[in-house]
This record gives structure tokens, sequence and C-alpha cells, in this order.
């Protein structure tokens, strides 16, 4: 019998009111999370990509309670954590931490590294006190920082070690669960691999779940086992990493594995280029909420919200997507339409050399 998962989330909502008016009245919402269902298993690294403004870092936020959700079931470790009072949910936090993005916004300017961790470990009571001095010198040699840096403050330290100050102050509590929110991507190429590779050796030694919030499939392909990817507030697939950058069904997905820098100048790139913007959170488009920038939309996807489906019933994979189009070739209802991404005007202003030689690129590697 599979065990139980230690995150599980069905339809999470995240909408964001708009006031207008004298009174200042609900007028409309920003429907930044709207509806999403996944689970994570202990000891297992989940990413959750997209591109600005899909939801990603609000979805973090909401499962911690940093916002309150506006709707759906949240659950740790089988507890309803949407349910708990403010009591109940302090102490559970010390289970569920994050690792945010900005390492010198998210440390108190006025506290040195020995306040920052002694702090947390006071709120939670984790460590008794005449033992604090010493967890805390751990802590920074577990991160890579050195003892005799316990009373610098964050502006004295470098990016790379503001990151780590943060990753041992959400290690201090001893959680099982950490969401890192681009735990990385304010960081040098070089202190993003020291930091990576920190965060690999610390879950194999203690045992932690991630979380991991990023734009930079990059990344994501050498931490995640399992990768969501969401589009304006939903997710348009999930599956194991191989699959997804293997296999990609989605044709969002599919731009961005192409925009992954090749860091090899001899070999052309196959970059897919998306015609406009991302709609608007306040008015999605009505069906598949891609298919404002989808060159394979038909009426149906204008029509029909798709739901997340395996993609193959046979394979040993685990690779969820929701798109008319891709299941469509799938059953056998229709060839997939390479030359649609030869025609200009699918892609953004590019000029006609550039649009015929990403499609015959993205040709090439569909057959």
């Amino acid at each position: 019998m599979p065990s139980k998962p230690l995150l599980n989330v069905e339809n999470l909502e995240q909408h964001f009111p708009i006031k207008g008016g004298f009174l200042g009245r609900t007028v409309n919402h920003v429907k930044a999370v709207d509806g999403i269902t996944f689970s994570i298993d202990k000891g297992e690294t989940v990413a959750v990509v997209g591109e600005s403004g899909c939801g990603k870092s609000t979805t973090g936020r909401a499962i911690l309670r940093l916002d309150e959700p506006t709707g759906g079931k949240v659950e740790f470790e089988g507890k309803d954590v949407l349910a708990m009072s403010k009591d109940e949910m302090r102490k559970m936090r010390k289970d569920m931490q994050i690792i945010f993005q900005d390492p010198y916004a998210s440390l108190n300017p006025r506290k040195t590294v020995r306040q920052t961790l002694w702090e947390a470990m006071d709120i939670q009571k984790v460590v008794p006190r005449r033992e604090r001095n010493e967890r805390i010198l751990e802590l920074m040699e577990t991160v890579g920082l050195q003892r005799h840096q316990i009373d610098r403050y964050p502006h004295e330290f470098s990016g790379g070690q503001r990151q780590r100050i943060g990753i041992a102050r959400a290690l201090s509590v001893n959680p099982k669960l950490i969401i890192c929110d681009e735990a990385v991507s304010a960081l040098d190429v070089s202190i993003q691999a020291q930091v990576l590779n920190l965060l690999k050796r610390l879950q194999r030694e203690l045992g932690l779940t991630y979380l991991f919030i990023s734009h930079d499939l990059g990344v994501v392909r050498h931490v995640a086992d399992r990768i969501i990817v969401m589009y304006l507030g939903k997710i348009v697939e999930v599956g194991d990493t191989e699959s997804i950058f293997n296999n990609p069904q989605h044709p969002y997905t599919k731009a961005l594995l192409s925009a992954i820098p090749v860091p090899d100048p001899s070999k052309k790139s196959e970059r897919i280029f998306l015609r406009g913007d991302v709609p608007s959170p306040i008015d999605p488009p009505t069906g598949c909420r891609f298919h404002t920038r989808c060159p394979f939309a038909t009426d149906h996807c204008r029509t029909e919200t798709p739901h997340l489906e395996q993609k193959d019933t046979d394979t040993e994979h685990f690779h969820k997507v929701s798109c008319h189009y891709a299941l469509d070739i799938q059953s056998g209802k229709h060839e997939p339409q390479y030359e649609m991404y030869n025609v200009r005007d699918i892609l953004d202003d590019e000029g006609e050399e550039a649009a015929t030689d990403s499609g015959e690129e993205y040709t090439k590697t569909e057959k």
C-alpha cells in the first residue's frame, strides 16, 4: 500500500480582490492561482516552473498561509493546514519553512547572524537556551559560513553568503518541507551551483523535502524529481523530470524548454517564439488559457477547458498534460501540424529568416 504524500494540495485558489469606487468595494479579482492540485512525497523535490506572473510564488505562499488562500485544501502529513488556528499554525510552521528569492530583503538588517538564528529557535522552542549558541555555530558550518562571522550583519556578507544565512534560518527549526522560492535566481552562476549542491547535500543528510520554485529550467533539470508547469494560474503539464525534458507534450512547455541556452556555439538554437503577451489574470481567456498564444488552437480550445490527463496509459512515467491538441494526437484524431511553426505571423517580430529557421529546426526535433 503506497504511503500518503507529505503535502497534498487540492483545488488551491488564491484570488486577490481589486478595490474600486468611492466606497472601496471589491470590483474584481486577480486570479493568481485558480484551482491547482498536486502532491509531494517525503524526500522528493518537486519543481514549479513558468513565466513571471504564472502563480508559482503565490502557490508557495498560499501553502504556508503567508497569503490566506481563497479556496481549496492543503494537507500536511494528513492535517488540514487551512483549518488550523493561529496557535496551531505557528506550531506547524517549524515543519514548513521557506527560502526567499532576495536574501537581503528577507533578513533583518539590524540583526546579526546569531540574533537571526536565535530568534527562530526561540519562537519555536526547538533548542534549549543553553545549547543555542553551539547549535548556531553548527548551522553556520553546515551551510558553509565561518564561525567567526556569527556576529556580523547582513550587509557585511556577499549575496551568496546571505542566501546561506537564509538557508541556515530555515534549517534552525528542523523542518520537514522547505519551499525554495527562486532561491538561486538572484545569485551569480558559480554561486548558484554551490547553493544547489548545498541544498542537495542537505536533502540527503537531513531527509528534507523541497518545493522548488524557479523560472530557470536549466537549474530545475538538475534538482527536481518531478516538474509542474504553470501558466496563468493553472497547471498545464506535470510529470517526472526525464519525461518532461525528453518528451514534452504541451506547446507552452516546448517553448519554455527551447529557451534554455545551449552552451555550445556550434549548435544551432531551436528556439520557439510565442506570439503576444500573457493575458491578464483579472480576466483570463475562456477554454484553454494558452489558446491566445498557441499556434495549434482550435475552436475546441477556445470554448472548453482541458483537464490534466495521463498522456500515455502504457508508459512507465507519470506524465499528465492539459491540452486538447496533445491528447488528440495521442488518440490519433489528427496528425501533428508541424508546418504551423513555419508561419511567420505566429512568431514575434524576429524576421523572415528567423521564423523559417525556428520552424525548420522545430520540425526536425519533433519528427
